[in-house]
């Protein structure tokens, strides 16, 4: 198995999970937070897909698919563009709604695909290219790559583990 096929099979994983938390939600619950300021399950998958977006285009030297594919009009969100959340308080996460789980999921599926055909053309020697200088020591694409699949794999299972909070405390009928 190639770097990029391991990478590839790390995403899609979370991309199954996406929309395995995404499947049967409406927009209500989508943005529900189970308590205390927590992370509603619209935010985390909006946070790591734009966070991996945001990656990919910028060691791709790509636009990224928020802005190219319009995606950033249709979430309608007073951010600027650049935003994917990193840094966000507890009320500026809360202020990520609007917006349904169908887009969110066309969102992820679509930053996916150009995560997939970027990495479909990745030579290993290329992992250890210097991709940001701001760190000590310097990030390579390989760190980089591994960072986009572990914050996309924790907030993946963070949105899972809400909707399952959310589910038991629904009150039940009959």
């Amino acid at each position: 198995m190639t770097p990029a096929e391991l990478l590839t099979d790390a995403l899609g994983r979370v991309r199954e999970d996406v929309d395995g938390v995404l499947d049967g939600l409406d927009e209500a619950t989508l943005h529900a937070s189970p308590g205390n300021g927590a992370n509603t399950m619209g935010w985390l998958i909006w946070h790591l897909t734009r966070v991996q977006d945001d990656h990919i285009a910028g060691v791709a030297g790509t636009e990224q698919v928020y802005t190219a594919q319009g995606y950033a009009d249709r979430f309608a969100l007073d951010l600027d563009v650049t935003d994917h959340g990193y840094g966000h308080t507890p009320e500026q996460a809360a202020a990520v709604t609007g917006f349904g789980p169908g887009l969110v999921a066309a969102y992820h599926r679509a930053t996916y695909a150009r995560t997939t055909e970027y990495l479909a053309g990745l030579e290993a020697e290329e992992l250890e290219r210097v991709v940001d200088t701001n760190w000590d020591p310097p990030v390579t694409l390989g760190i980089r790559l591994v960072s986009v699949c572990n914050d996309s794999a924790q907030h993946v299972g963070q949105a899972a583990y809400v909707r399952g909070l959310l589910e038991d405390w629904a009150p039940q009928s009959g």
